[in-house]
């Protein structure tokens, strides 16, 4: 079988794709650091002559920050683009390094081999997985599988500013059947997933006011509001005594859970007394109805972030603030639109001030959610080319938390994404000693070649 021809390449030249890895990370390229610009554009354009290597068209595209790297392949089946980042996170506290975060190796552990050095997990390494399984496919059959496009971005750990301006400039030439997103983790150490659902985020800062100065509590306690009294107040009564968020209309345009992903769900082996239990708590806080894998991957949220006002420093002041703050956070599920929520929680807060208080609102940002239509075939040609690889069922699972580009795919390109990665939960991504298992690394290789071998043709 012309796979099992690709595999096996794959396998004999894992150490020539480790080396290449290898020389990606020992580029510091730090999109947040103005200092680090000069290697922003030294890793794009490494990529560029790896890609033309391979037979893509690729060149580098400037941005106001940090450049693109589109590459193109033309050929049969359906257009699929390809997503992941070049840039890396800043390397502090360097001390934390058991060597230098530029300087990687290939490192024998207890759990085994490791690839350690900043970017290894988060993103190189990951996108590097994509690149070699087009590599054995040029090798083995002469040229590339499908219809490709790779798209690189190098400021996705600053913001990624530049993206959906770009996206909207180049829609046309970005814009495919389907999307691929190579920067998340197996569900397990060796099951992995596919991430269909993202929650989308909403941020609000608030701030009620009531007298023109802080007073005396002494003089005025009692007879004077105090606005932290009516901030605690309200937010005391954002959720029910069942978790749920009490602002009207929350819910409207939440969807319940389609049973077959449910189903899936319910088989995977999720121990929600050890997620709590690592973080030294026991009992599950949110809508008491839903399982814990339904709250943190499809069921929405209120938070308070934080609260403060009157004196917060050593010792003792007995003060009455003319002031109280708060930072609250939402995070969004299904048809949930960010904009509509805003204004109904600012809404409820104001309908809650008793006479002489005041409140200012500061808005955070907003993204919807990402919801993708795993009706499409290739949803569930990837899932069975997964389970071959690892020889687990692949799962289609959910993130709690938010990754803007699979929204932004779908908002400013129409399109569905699938987010297929291979990190695991011990990669310490974005902290000292970042690494990526070599078994990841090969296996994630493989898991590419097999999927584009069942969608992309």
């Amino acid at each position: 079988m012309t796979l099992d021809a690709v595999l096996a390449r794959i396998d004999t030249t894992l150490p020539e794709a480790l080396e290449r890895l290898l020389e990606l990370l020992r580029i510091p390229s730090i999109s947040t650091d103005p200092a680090f610009a000069p290697d922003c554009a030294r890793a794009a354009n490494w990529l560029v002559d790896e890609l033309n290597s391979l037979g893509f068209q690729a060149s580098t595209r400037p941005t106001p920050g940090h450049p693109m790297v589109v590459a193109r392949h033309e050929g049969p089946g359906r257009h699929i683009l390809f997503y992941g980042h070049y840039d890396v996170q800043p390397v502090d506290p360097l001390a934390l390094w058991d060597r230098d975060p530029f300087d990687p190796e290939l490192q024998d552990t207890a759990k085994g081999k490791v690839i350690r050095g900043r970017g290894a997990s988060d993103d190189k390494g990951q996108l590097m997985t994509f690149i070699e399984a087009c590599r054995a496919y040029k090798d083995v059959h002469g040229t590339l599988p499908g219809n490709l496009t790779i798209f690189l971005e190098g400021e996705e750990e600053s913001g990624s500013p530049s993206l959906v301006p770009f996206l909207r400039d180049n829609a046309d030439e970005l814009s495919a059947e389907i999307a691929l997103i190579c920067d998340t983790g197996l569900f397990a150490d060796t099951q992995p997933a596919i991430v269909t659902m993202l929650r989308g985020l909403l941020g609000e800062e608030m701030t009620i006011t009531a007298a023109n100065k802080d007073l005396h509590s002494g003089m005025f306690g009692g007879a004077a509001i105090n606005p932290i009294r009516v901030l605690t107040r309200i937010l005391g009564g954002l959720h029910d005594a069942e978790g749920r968020v009490t602002i009207p209309g929350f819910y409207d345009d939440v969807d319940e859970l389609p049973e077959a992903v449910r189903a899936q769900w319910q088989n995977l082996a999720f121990d929600h007394a050890r997620f709590l239990g690592d973080v030294g708590l026991t009992t599950p806080a949110g809508e008491s109805d839903r399982t814990p894998l339904e709250m943190i991957w499809s069921r929405p949220t209120g938070e308070i972030n934080g609260i403060w006002g009157g004196y917060t420093g050593d010792g003792f002041k007995t003060v009455l603030p003319g002031q109280a703050h708060a930072k609250v956070s939402f995070r969004l599920v299904s048809r949930q639109d960010p904009d509509k929520l805003r204004e109904a929680f600012r809404a409820w807060v104001r309908a809650q001030l008793p006479p002489d208080c005041s409140v200012e609102f500061h808005g955070h940002g907003a993204s919807p959610a990402g919801t993708m239509a795993i009706t499409d075939p290739a949803f569930e040609a990837a899932r069975r080319a997964l389970t071959d690889e690892w020889n687990r069922p692949a799962a289609f699972v959910g993130c709690g938390g938010s990754i803007p580009i699979a929204g932004y795919f779908k908002s400013e390109l129409g399109m569905d994404a699938m987010l297929i990665g291979f990190g695991r939960d011990d990669d310490q991504i974005h902290s000292p000693n970042e690494k990526y298992d070599l078994e990841c690394f090969h296996k994630g290789i493989r898991s590419w070649a097999r999927i584009l071998d069942r969608i992309a043709r």
